[in-house]
């Protein structure tokens, strides 16, 4: 996938090329590093910015403090810190930490740097809030080949893409420094805001090859025409986002999105939250977070995100997900007003999906994809069509030790809807959903050429305008066996269904 500007094509998440998996994030550390000082002192000069401002402060720096400035110790023999071998998930973190006053130039200032001296740790002044006022210029050709090399890759396992036309450069606008080495920001509860009268410009790109580790920072009003409202991380670039919060940004590309981070490498995101990010494009996904690449996410929390497309949370998009621990409280989007995991695979554990609406997959909508389920709590969505709770076309969905309650649907389904898809529920309530149409059926599960299986589950108090209640089932294999329990539906529950089923009276 192209996501450089003047790429050939458009951006769009495509799989993991093998060659990728198995070395270009090497590759690209080692091709990234030999491009050495001269063209980030060359873009540092060109903008009045000097390196020799920038060093250990000697005393602490606040918002109101600048702060006296010196060159880091040059006796490294005194002290090898900076030459041990770096440690797994935290790299860098050894290294002495550059103070940055707050002040725009001096964060610049010490990005550049960073880049040109290999990478580095950088220390943000304490709540201060650095506002950028326009988009960072500089040329953006430090690649040594890779991505030529990675765009003929992809062409041809994807040729479609080869026909896209070229990328707007508009579209790739930073507001900070292109990240190309391992660069480590220290929020300290720092804010990095867009002003509210600057062009549109997110505010940090990771390229390949490049590593971003950001902790206790916001990131506010971000705003791109291309992918990634605040962050942008690129096919073999690496990034950690820990204890971050992202609020109030946007994407306007049309097919893609993130309307706050876009992930086309590898992600880890911990302890972090997602407030108020729009994906709105004409087709746009992810309205907090979009994923094209393989991402770990943990822990953390998204409110009142949108996307025009799908997935007003989080949008899966022909990639790779683990989620554990996050909650989705109030996203909305055409398709999976919560989660969408499009053409991908998505395990999702320990999480809230409460008060999400949308099209179709109020809380969570799977197409084309794998998404397994376990120990969730699906509560109170709402799907303007089919699946209140959870929609699924053409997929594969196991569901375990989950509950799925008070979600509402105006087509059928008010729990879960699933067409053309094998769907497997396990020791799960389905309990007190609604499918409140004209036409509507299935309060609790509506399941129509796939195949459907329950075990040890409940299936209970759900409601439909027409029969059944409980579950319903057309042109579909279905098994439930007898420690499950069908009960207290209204109208019925099962009685209507187009196909018997087992252990369900009524």
């Amino acid at each position: 996938m192209s996501t450089y500007r003047g790429g050939r094509r458009a951006s769009r998440p495509g799989r993991r090329p093998g060659w990728f998996l198995a070395g270009g994030l090497v590759a690209g550390s080692l091709v990234a590093g030999a491009a050495g000082l001269t063209g980030a002192a060359a873009m540092a000069a060109d903008r009045g910015l000097s390196f020799a401002n920038l060093g250990v402060p000697t005393r602490a720096v606040s918002k109101d403090d600048g702060g006296r400035w010196e060159r880091p110790d040059a006796g490294r023999e005194q002290g090898r810190e900076h030459d041990k071998p770096a440690r797994p998930g935290g790299r860098h973190d050894d290294r002495k930490p550059i103070v940055v006053p707050c002040e725009v130039p001096k964060l610049v200032a010490a990005m550049v740097r960073a880049n040109a001296e290999g990478g580095a740790v950088l220390q943000l002044a304490p709540k201060c809030t650095y506002t950028l006022e326009h988009a960072f210029v500089q040329k953006d050709d430090w690649d040594g080949g890779v991505r030529d090399a990675r765009e003929a890759n992809d062409a041809a396992e994807q040729p479609g893409d080869a026909e896209a036309p070229p990328r707007n450069p508009r579209d790739d606008a930073t507001g900070l420094p292109i990240v190309y080495q391992p660069i480590t920001i220290r929020g300290a509860g720092a804010t990095i805001a867009r002003g509210g009268n600057a062009e549109a410009f997110r505010f940090f790109t990771v390229r390949d090859g490049g590593e971003l580790f950001l902790n206790d920072v916001t990131l506010r009003n971000g705003k791109s025409t291309g992918e990634g409202g605040a962050v942008h991380v690129v096919h073999g670039a690496t990034a950690a986002l820990n204890g971050i919060t992202v609020v109030g940004c946007t994407s306007l590309s049309a097919d893609n999105g993130g309307g706050g981070v876009f992930n086309d490498g590898n992600m880890v995101v911990d302890g972090s939250t997602f407030i108020g990010n729009r994906a709105a494009g004409a087709a746009g996904k992810g309205g907090g977070l979009l994923n094209g690449g393989v991402l770990t996410l943990r822990k953390s929390h998204f409110r009142e995100n949108s996307a025009v497309g799908y997935g007003g949370g989080l949008g899966n998009y022909r990639a790779a997900a683990d989620v554990d621990g996050a909650s989705f409280v109030h996203n909305n989007a055409a398709q999976g007003g919560g989660i969408a995991s499009f053409s991908a695979r998505t395990k999702i554990a320990d999480t809230a999906v409460i008060g999400n609406t949308a099209q179709n997959g109020g809380g969570i909508a799977n197409s084309d994809a794998v998404i397994v389920l376990r120990g969730m709590k699906i509560r109170d969505n709402t799907a303007t069509v089919n699946g209140g709770g959870i929609s699924s076309f053409q997929g594969l969905l196991p569901i375990d030790d989950s509950v799925v309650a008070g979600n509402t649907a105006r087509g059928h389904g008010g729990g879960i809807y699933a067409e053309k898809s094998n769907l497997l529920v396990r020791t799960t309530d389905v309990n007190r959903n609604h499918a409140v149409g004209n036409l509507s059926k299935a309060g609790g599960i509506y399941v129509t050429l796939g195949k459907l299986s329950i075990f040890k589950s409940s299936i209970f108090e759900n409601t439909a305008v027409l029969k059944p209640g409980g579950v319903f089932a057309a042109r579909a294999g279905v098994r439930v066996d007898d420690e499950t329990d069908i009960v207290a539906n209204t109208p019925t529950n099962c009685e209507g269904s187009a196909v018997p089923i087992a252990h369900c009276f009524r």
